[in-house]
């Protein structure tokens, strides 16, 4: 159960194209992320595949089974959306109960799927509460909860975790990807973030102007991406991009180095910069130097006690090395 299949799917509104045709094939059990920047047709592709918008051509297949044309109640897919929209006058155990009741289940079959999710999400000791009574993170697992108790053939994530802080994030994205691995169910999950795409991902689908630009696991896209595009969103920091003779030299229109890929020297090396801005994290330094092929970024570790105007020498490790022809595709 949960595989899904897109066969020339596209969509328009009115003359404008949003997504050219595309195929897409996503495995039962697999954690699929749709990254790519704003406007870039991630959610409105999530909403295909839900049914809450029509497609303007091409098939949709759940499970084998032609879908186009299906209602979502029919698509048996669950939705989590970037707001929570709980009721706020019903307690937590109200909510995650409202699909149940609306589909008429008895009350045995409602009381222990809720009990059930509830035991998942670590929220048995908040079913008397209302949302108004929980943090946002718990809001979101309420949310979730409402999701897993109709047992669908996929989970459908959009952004949901854009309106938590920078450490609720974080616990949650752990906690979606430790559900994931609980629930072994097919979960396409849509964000703009590549660091929440490459630490939950099983397969990453980056996303440019409706296009797929390219699928693969996590290291696939980190290590060998096909284009520019990819090479420059995957990655962070994000990689370094240089042209003219220094990338000719290497027979390329332009040349990418990752700033982890970079050694730092105070002495030699083969670009002469000047540190710009330093950020002192702890574990890592980010120097951001000026040289002769630009401002160039670079990882180093937490030691490194580098700050601004003092002179360096950079030296790319070439195996690292990526180069770009004239068009941004990988040489």
């Amino acid at each position: 159960m949960g595989q899904i299949t897109l066969k020339g799917v596209r969509k328009a509104f009115g003359d404008v194209e949003v997504i050219p045709p595309l195929d897409l094939h996503i495995n039962e059990g697999e954690f699929v992320v749709f990254v790519g920047p704003s406007g870039c047709g991630k959610s409105t592709l999530l909403r295909l595949i839900a049914g809450l918008e029509d497609v303007s051509g091409g098939e949709i297949e759940i499970d084998g089974q032609p879908s186009t044309d299906l209602p979502p109640a029919r698509r048996g897919l669950a939705m989590v959306f970037q707001s929570y929209a709980l009721y706020p006058h019903m307690s937590v155990k109200k909510n995650i109960a409202f699909p149940l009741k609306m589909a008429k289940a008895d009350q045995a079959t409602i009381d222990r799927k809720v009990e059930n999710a509830a035991r998942i999400l670590n929220l048995t000791d908040y079913l008397d509460r209302r949302p108004g009574q929980l943090s946002g993170g718990q809001r979101q697992r309420v949310a979730i909860g409402r999701a897993i108790v109709r047992e669908p053939a996929a989970f459908l994530f959009d952004e949901p975790l854009s309106n938590l802080d920078a450490a609720l994030r974080v616990n949650m994205r752990l906690e979606i990807s430790e559900l994931h691995q609980k629930l072994k169910t097919t979960m396409i999950y849509v964000t703009h973030d590549q660091v929440e795409a490459m630490t939950m991902a099983d397969k990453i689908v980056v996303l440019q102007a409706g296009r797929i630009e390219q699928v693969g696991s996590p290291l696939e896209l980190y290590r060998s991406p096909r284009n520019r595009f990819v090479a420059g969103f995957i990655g962070s920091p994000k990689m370094n991009f240089i042209g003219g003779e220094e990338a000719a030299k290497h027979g390329a229109d332009t040349i990418g180095i990752r700033p982890e890929h970079i050694a730092i020297s105070t002495s030699e090396g083969a670009w002469k910069g000047t540190v710009g801005v330093s950020e002192h994290l702890g574990s890592d330094t980010f120097l951001h130097v000026e040289t002769d092929h630009g401002v160039i970024n670079v990882r180093g570790d937490g030691e490194v006690s580098l700050h601004a105007g003092d002179a360096v020498f950079l030296t790319p490790d070439l195996n690292q090395l990526h180069k770009f022809d004239a068009e941004g595709l990988a040489i």
